[in-house]
Formats: C-alpha cells, sequence, structure tokens
C-alpha cells in the first residue's frame, strides 16, 4: 500500500505548485481509469470502510479540528463560520453514516437512460457513465471533504479536493481517514486527492489544467466563484451566493408563515439554503409584520426594512440599503419588504436573487403554481422552507452543492449529476454507403 500521511507542502514558487498538481492530476486520471472498472459491491465496499475509517481516528480529527477552531477565533471568524468549521463527535458520526447512506443508494453507472433500434438494425443506447476526474473547491466547512470524496467514489470519479485555509488540519485529517481507511478495502491510489496547502495559486492552476480535469467545481463565496470561472479551461459547476427569498402572500395562513420564515432564517443561518429576503404582501403585511417581528427579536435577528416596514415596525427594524437586497449575510440578519403583489414580488426575487432557492406561502394553490412557474431558481418551494434545500431531504443522500446553474447541473448536486453518458451502439456488420450524401 503506497498511501502516507501528508503533511502541509510550503512551497516557495508558482512552478512548484504546479508541478505538485500537476502531478496529482495525472495520477488522478489513471485512478479514475481504475474506478470507472469497479463493480457497485466493490465500491459501495469502499465507502463503507471509509466510514470505518473516520470513526476509527475520531479523535484525531477532532484534534485537528481544535486546531482550526483556535486559528478562527484569533481570525475573528464569526460565530455562524466557527459553527460551519467546528466538529465533535455527533457531527462525525453523522458524516459517517453520511458515508453509509451513500453507500446505500442505487448506482447511477451503467443505467440505461435511452435505447432504440434503427432501421438498419443498429441498436444504441445512451449510458450513465463517470465523468472522470473532478476538481473541487471549497472554504470553510470540512464535512465537504468527505461529502464530495464519497459521492465521487460512488459515481466512479477520482476527484482532487482543495480546500480552505480555515479548514486545512480538518480537511487532512479527514482525507487521511478516508483514505487510509478505503485503502484497506481497495481503494484505487490516487482515487482521492486533498491539496495540501491553500496558496491562492492553486486555484489558478486547478482552474487551468483542463488536460487532467473535466470539471471543476467551486463551493464558496462570491469572489472564489468568481476567480474560478474567470480562469478556467474547463466546464465549471458553479455554487453561487445562496440570497434566497420567502415571499408571504395575500393568502397565505399567517401561522403557517411565520413558522416557515422563522425556520428558513434562524434554524441555522449560515448555510445557503437560509432566507437572507422576506417578501411581504402589503394586504396582510399589518398582521404578519409585528408577529415575526416579535419571534426575530426574541432570537436576536436583526431586521433591515424598506420605508413600509420601517411604518408598521417602528425601530424595531433600521433602514435597508440598497445593497442589502443582494447580499448573503449567513448571519441572525434579515432584509425586509413590503411588495404591492406576487409580480413585484417575483419581479424582486428575479432581479435580485442568486438563483438558488425561494418559498411562496399562500393557501392558493394557482397563485402558488404562478409563483413556481415564473421564477427562475433551481429550486422554488410552495409552503415549505427553503431549509429543505438540501441533497439529503431530496432523498439524493450527500450533496456537492446547489448548482445555480442550468448546465449541466441544477438544484441538489448528488450522484446523477456527477455523471455524463456515453452512446453505445450496436450492429451485425452495417457499413455507409460510398454512395450516401452525407
Amino acid at each position: 500500500m503506497k498511501y502516507q500521511k501528508s503533511n502541509v507542502i510550503k512551497l516557495v514558487d508558482s512552478q512548484g505548485i504546479k508541478d505538485v498538481i500537476h502531478g496529482m492530476g495525472a495520477r488522478a486520471r489513471a485512478a479514475a481509469h481504475a474506478l470507472a472498472v469497479l463493480d457497485t459491491e466493490k465500491k459501495n465496499d469502499i465507502l463503507r470502510a471509509m466510514a470505518d475509517g473516520l470513526r476509527e481516528q475520531a479523535e484525531s480529527i477532532i484534534k485537528a479540528n481544535a486546531k482550526d477552531i483556535i486559528a478562527g477565533e484569533e481570525n475573528d471568524l464569526s460565530p455562524a463560520m466557527l459553527d460551519r468549521l467546528r466538529l465533535d463527535d455527533a457531527r462525525l458520526e453523522a458524516i459517517a453514516v453520511g458515508i453509509e447512506e451513500v453507500a446505500d443508494l442505487p448506482d447511477p453507472i451503467g443505467e440505461v437512460m435511452d435505447a432504440w433500434t434503427r432501421p438498419n438494425d443498429i441498436s444504441i443506447q445512451q449510458v450513465r457513465v463517470p465523468i472522470g476526474v473532478i476538481g473541487i473547491i471549497y472554504e470553510s466547512r470540512p464535512n465537504v471533504t468527505s461529502d464530495a470524496a464519497v459521492l465521487c467514489l460512488k459515481s466512479g470519479n477520482a476527484t482532487i479536493l482543495r480546500g480552505g485555509s480555515e479548514a486545512i488540519h480538518s480537511n487532512k485529517a479527514i482525507a487521511h481517514a478516508l483514505q487510509s481507511g478505503g485503502h484497506v478495502a481497495g481503494l484505487p491510489d490516487d482515487a482521492i486527492q486533498l491539496i495540501p496547502f491553500t496558496d491562492r495559486e492553486s486555484v489558478s492552476v486547478m482552474a487551468g489544467m483542463d488536460q487532467w480535469l473535466d470539471v471543476i467545481i467551486p463551493r464558496g463565496g462570491k469572489g472564489l466563484i468568481e476567480a474560478v470561472v474567470s480562469r478556467a479551461r474547463m466546464p465549471v459547476i458553479k455554487h453561487y451566493d445562496g440570497i434566497c427569498h420567502t415571499y408571504v402572500d395575500r393568502e397565505a395562513d399567517i401561522d403557517m408563515a411565520v413558522a416557515i420564515a422563522d425556520d428558513a432564517k434562524t434554524h441555522k443561518p449560515g448555510v445557503c439554503n437560509a432566507m437572507e429576503t422576506l417578501l411581504v404582501h402589503n394586504k396582510i403585511a399589518d398582521d404578519f409584520l409585528p408577529r415575526i417581528a416579535t419571534v426575530f427579536t426574541d432570537k436576536g435577528v436583526e431586521m433591515r426594512g424598506d420605508s413600509k416596514t420601517q411604518e408598521i415596525l417602528g425601530d424595531a427594524v433600521v433602514v435597508a440599503s440598497d445593497d442589502d437586497w443582494d447580499t448573503e449575510y449567513l448571519d441572525l440578519i434579515v432584509a425586509i419588504k413590503v411588495v404591492s403583489g406576487m409580480t413585484e414580488a417575483v419581479d424582486h426575487i428575479n432581479c435580485h436573487s442568486s438563483r438558488h432557492s425561494e418559498c411562496i406561502v399562500t393557501d392558493d394553490s394557482a397563485r402558488a403554481e404562478s409563483f413556481i412557474t415564473r421564477v427562475d431558481s433551481a429550486c422554488v418551494f410552495h409552503n415549505a422552507s427553503t431549509r429543505f434545500s438540501d441533497g439529503g431531504e431530496f432523498g439524493f443522500g450527500a450533496e456537492i452543492g446547489i448548482s445555480t446553474d442550468k448546465l449541466h447541473a441544477r438544484g441538489p448536486m448528488a450522484l446523477r449529476e456527477l455523471t455524463s453518458y456515453q452512446y453505445r451502439i450496436r450492429g451485425n456488420g452495417q457499413i455507409r454507403s460510398l454512395h450516401a450524401t452525407t
């Protein structure tokens, strides 16, 4: 077994960084070929061994995570960001259980998506196959190291991971546990690799090595994603900001609306599917806003509102600026706007949303369907919190992220979104006529 635990590599120049990462790319390509021929049973055995490895090394992972937490506190990370970073026994067990759940999911590889026979008796199948080598760049959340690795493995892809500096010790410890555990069950060498340094140069190098990476997936802030998009020489699946909206319609049940808005904002404010803007129909605002304001105030939520919201709530709300409508707070802050009707709500969402997740609360199903068809976002909810915008909640198991693209994946990205397809054509000696016009 050639796996060895790596330490942070400190490189002195850009060429050194490039050489190391390109070497990882070449090895990942070889690993992808090995992964592509593994059957479902073998992949599932490897995944369960990875879960065991995580449990066996839980103590060392938590110790590594403690270093990241101390550094985060020294660097004044917000409470929400520290919460995303923090690991404990319960969270590690949840990660391990998540790996086992992925092992139990149907394997998309080899699925026949379509099949037909041509008049000349040639048969054609469209079959799901791995993408190949996937590069994933992410920030802060160490559980992404596991989620990304296991989903790529189950879908037959090799992966190169580049985490953020905030979680470097945690990421290394998790990657080591997954690699060492998986190798016991036959994980191909270099199928899962973690870039062990966090230089910004590494992002540029990954974005430029299209000879090794088939697709790159950035998860993080807008700056990171825009940097990857501007440099990438291969397809990019983007996970942009989660500027999510909840629209409380004139036909809403107020008790339901309060519960949904409360959950969407306060259940876990530091995640991408949390509500950032609350839109309220003016015919229900006088009844709804004081009630939700009481809930938000009790939970320490800062409210930033337009003039009508200020008129209703007074000093409980501060003046919203133009920037507030375009901000992903990831914190206990919410922007509130009173709108004249659904058309204004939809227009506001389509103008300011990051195309992630939106919700309408209404008892009128026709109005709900109108909202759903008019809003241009990956996930649109009727009478349910945007916090359900999640691969696990959709029944997909773990997820790579929530794609805000339209091609080739949209919404929660899980196993199927990490596949491509191949046409498999079978004949019995057919040839194209030399006299054919095309």
